[in-house]
């Protein structure tokens, strides 16, 4: 855990659920598990997924990555009522974030080169429709939707599906080095061992956030869970189309 993840995590409290946000989480749950017990995921994390299989969803998963700072960019132009619950703590975390999320560039990039794609294939990559569909989604709802919306689709659903994935990836990811094409080192697994070491706490704290802003508006709080819902459900359409790859 980095010094700047740190500051970060001491200074927003989570606080117990209360009704709502309690049944939010636990209804979200089913729905995050889609993606963490994908059998794309298992087949990656028991090392028994194909290399042509997870080159692909190395390289078509790219622009997510790619513009995961940007996603919440858009969300931190929406911050500006401060006088409204949750609003300025949230401007303060995106900012937090965003810096974080900048390096992850760089470290998916060299996860990548491992399994042997070269950066000019990563920033020329024209993701498949149903892979691409996510990116689409989460530009429109950080663009036009709430702030609240816009942490329920991004920080929520797709760093809680993938910090949950990426844990269980990372304590398997050895298996491949009996692949004399693949390279896994302390260096090509940066992205992986971060995100299964401390994104887990973004998730939590992006739902602390979710309930600060959204608390005492049943209708805000509905659709920031359908934004969340939605969002996931672009997610495993991309895994879907990554897992056919393998079987074929």
């Amino acid at each position: 855990m980095t010094a700047l993840q740190k500051q970060v995590d001491s200074s927003l409290k989570i606080n117990p659920h209360n009704a709502w946000s309690q049944k939010f989480w636990d209804d979200l749950t089913p729905y995050k598990n889609r993606i963490s017990e994908h059998p794309f995921f298992v087949n990656m994390a028991s090392g028994q997924l194909t290399v042509k299989s997870f080159r692909y969803a190395l390289l078509h998963f790219y622009p997510l990555v790619a513009h995961f700072p940007s996603f919440m960019a858009l969300a931190l132009a929406k911050a500006t009522h401060f006088s409204e619950s949750g609003v300025a703590e949230t401007r303060d975390w995106l900012i937090q974030n965003i810096k974080v999320e900048e390096r992850h560039l760089n470290w998916y990039r060299d996860w990548a080169g491992g399994f042997g794609i070269a950066v000019a294939e990563l920033d020329s990559v024209k993701p498949s429709a149903a892979m691409n569909a996510v990116n689409h989604f989460l530009w429109n709802i950080n663009t036009r939707a709430s702030l609240c919306e816009s942490l329920a689709a991004t920080n929520l659903a797709i760093e809680w599906a993938t910090g949950d994935w990426s844990s269980r990836v990372y304590k398997g990811i050895q298996a491949y080095t009996v692949h004399p094409e693949v390279s896994i080192n302390k260096r090509t697994i940066a992205w992986l061992r971060a995100h299964a070491h401390y994104d887990d706490l973004h998730p939590y704290e992006a739902m602390e956030l979710i309930k600060r802003l959204a608390d005492g508006s049943p209708a805000l709080q509905q659709r920031a869970f359908n934004a969340a819902k939605e969002g996931l459900a672009y997610y495993e359409m991309a895994l879907d189309a990554c897992y056919k790859i393998h079987l074929e």
